[in-house]
């Protein structure tokens, strides 16, 4: 049989103390609303598509295919409209299709006007992928800094890192 034996970490007084404190500080109560808990379900789904194999080839052949195309320039080529229509027309659709199958009654219209009135609760990667489904510009960079890695022009992120021995 074992022996258990019982230590109070704090004494009764500290103990009062502290129940006293937490009775007279206030709590904000948070109540989220169905569209909340659909919007957040539906967020929680994109991240989950995004960083599927499927997912990520798809958008890796596109940018592979069309990469070159892209210069660091301001003016645009005329190229570049049917190139980002094409991934638009590609990618959102295959997100769309994927969020159709994972929640019923899903539709595009609605989240999209959901996404402007909680822009400011998606992480930045999520909202960075969808902003290249909108902005031709933010669409435009993802091209530029992919061409720069695939050219070895990415940032040299070697400077930062140290190796230490944890023995001493």
């Amino acid at each position: 049989m074992m022996d258990v034996h019982r230590r109070d970490l704090i004494t009764m007084e500290e103990n009062v103390v502290d129940m006293k404190a937490l009775d007279e500080e206030e709590f904000a109560v948070s109540k989220s609303s169905e569209s909340d808990a659909v919007f957040d379900t539906v967020i929680g789904n994109i991240e989950d598509i995004i960083m599927e194999d499927d997912f990520q080839n798809l958008q890796q052949s596109f940018m592979e295919k069309y990469y070159l195309e892209f210069e660091d320039t301001e003016e645009n080529k005329l190229i570049y409209t049917p190139i980002f229509n094409e991934y638009v027309d590609l990618l959102e659709k295959y997100l769309e299709q994927q969020l159709i199958k994972r929640i019923p009654g899903f539709n595009m219209n609605d989240f999209t006007h959901s996404l402007k009135q909680h822009k400011d609760e998606v992480s930045g990667d999520i909202f960075d992928m969808l902003l290249t489904f909108t902005d031709f510009m933010a669409f435009k960079e993802m091209f530029l800094d992919y061409r720069a890695e695939r050219e070895g022009r990415g940032p040299d992120l070697s400077a930062g890192l140290v190796v230490k021995s944890l023995k001493s």
